[in-house]
């Protein structure tokens, strides 16, 4: 039958008998002539409640509170565990649009069914095992600071992840409000601390850029293969990184069309990256790094430019990379000579990263890339929490990347 015949069939199905019983089904074209179809049916409760439209919901052991839900973080959290067979949403809060569904702010989550959006100070976490907290930097520590002392909690602000509270004054131009608990915080790079994770209340969630950038850089620095000076970073997002709210320098006008470099030379994520990388070499490093926004929704690259340690080749480099990540399933090297792109793992929680030689002798080029509101946000807050609770860490986060 041809494809045009196909479009004018259209189909009578009969009332479904007992269960195993042979129906038959009238297949009609327009024209008069008849097919006849036979199936075998099989009417369990179970299959006519799906006829019906019917799905039971799994039981969830983990009752979960999102902070700030009606930001991107926040919404992205909500998307990614729609699908998490143990985690479920009970509470969420949004202070501006307290009052509302999430469907009436994201209307791309109106599928969800889930409680309205509360102010924070009407919470109530006798329930609640666990807490995604997405609330913008600043905001977060006196709130966690009043949360229950059981709650696990997973901060996705920049709040808890400076171990130092002075340079946390000096970068982000407020005392820090809750020092007794950064002295708990693990910070929530998950394939460098997973180990610390599993055993952690409260997690520090990576920032984006520091993700993209970390990941690559962190091994070949505790091997020693690269130089600790002269490292610079040309990262570039999608406008999401800067957040939902309404500014003027992220109108379409202001940023469609062009690359929009910004915080030069004092962005706040330098000393986060800074503190991981040195860290890894047990000395201070430092980095020159600059950031730009890109006229697209969600995606971050990160060109990273190194001097390779002295009889280091580009192999050494690769082969460091393979035996670091050939084991995990978020972080992918890819084959020689492929570049990472950010169209190829838009909406995933993958990081996808290679290492070029450089023109210039000695010199090495690394890029990875990440989708920034996934690994870069809440993507990896949901694979840390899969650690804290004892689950598989990849659970609800299978994702495929979502091209074109």
């Amino acid at each position: 039958m041809s494809s045009a015949a196909l479009g004018a069939v259209s189909v009578d199905v009969g009332s479904l008998q007992k269960q195993n019983e042979v129906g038959r089904l009238k297949v009609r074209r327009r024209s008069g002539l008849v097919l006849r179809v036979r199936a075998s049916v099989a009417s369990s409760q179970q299959s006519l409640q799906l006829a019906k439209g019917k799905t039971q919901k799994s039981e969830k052991t983990v009752q979960i509170g999102v902070l700030g839900a009606s930001g991107y973080t926040g919404a992205e959290i909500i998307r990614l565990l729609a699908n998490h067979p143990q985690f479920g949403i009970m509470l969420m809060t949004a202070d501006r649009k307290a009052g509302q569904s999430i469907g009436s702010v994201f209307p791309h989550l109106i599928t969800q069914d889930l409680p309205d959006m509360i102010a924070v100070k009407d919470a109530d976490f006798s329930d609640v095992d666990a807490v995604f907290c997405c609330l913008p930097h600043g905001t977060t520590q006196e709130i966690i600071k009043g949360l229950p002392k059981g709650l696990k909690i997973v901060d996705l602000s920049a709040d808890f992840r400076l171990r130092d509270i002075d340079e946390y004054e000096e970068w982000y131009g407020l005392p820090h409000k809750a020092p007794e608990l950064q002295k708990e915080a693990i910070y929530g790079l998950t394939e460098v601390s997973r180990d610390e994770i599993r055993n952690a209340r409260l997690i520090a969630n990576p920032g984006c850029y520091p993700t993209s950038i970390q990941l690559p850089l962190i091994p070949l620095i505790k091997a020693h293969l690269i130089e600790l000076t002269n490292i610079i970073i040309d990262a570039k997002s999608g406008v999401s990184g800067a957040g939902r709210g309404a500014k003027e320098a992220n109108l379409y006008t202001e940023i469609s069309e062009g690359i929009h470099s910004y915080g030069l030379t004092k962005h706040r994520h330098v000393p986060e990256i800074e503190q991981g990388l040195s860290d890894a070499s047990h000395s201070k490093v430092t980095v020159s790094f600059t950031p730009h926004l890109m006229p697209m929704s969600r995606g971050m690259q990160s060109t990273i430019y190194v001097q390779m340690a002295p009889g280091v080749t580009i192999e050494d480099l690769y082969q460091q990379l393979k035996t670091t990540y050939e084991g995990e399933e978020f972080v992918k090297l890819l084959g020689k000579g492929s570049v990472p792109h950010t169209r190829h793992v838009r909406g995933s929680n993958y990081c996808f990263m290679n290492v070029f030689q450089d023109r210039i002798p000695g010199r090495a080029i690394i890029i990875s890339a990440i989708d920034n509101l996934v690994k870069g946000a809440s993507g990896q807050a949901i694979q840390n929490l899969n650690l804290m609770m004892g689950f598989a860490e990849n659970m609800g986060l299978q994702y495929q990347p979502l091209f074109p």
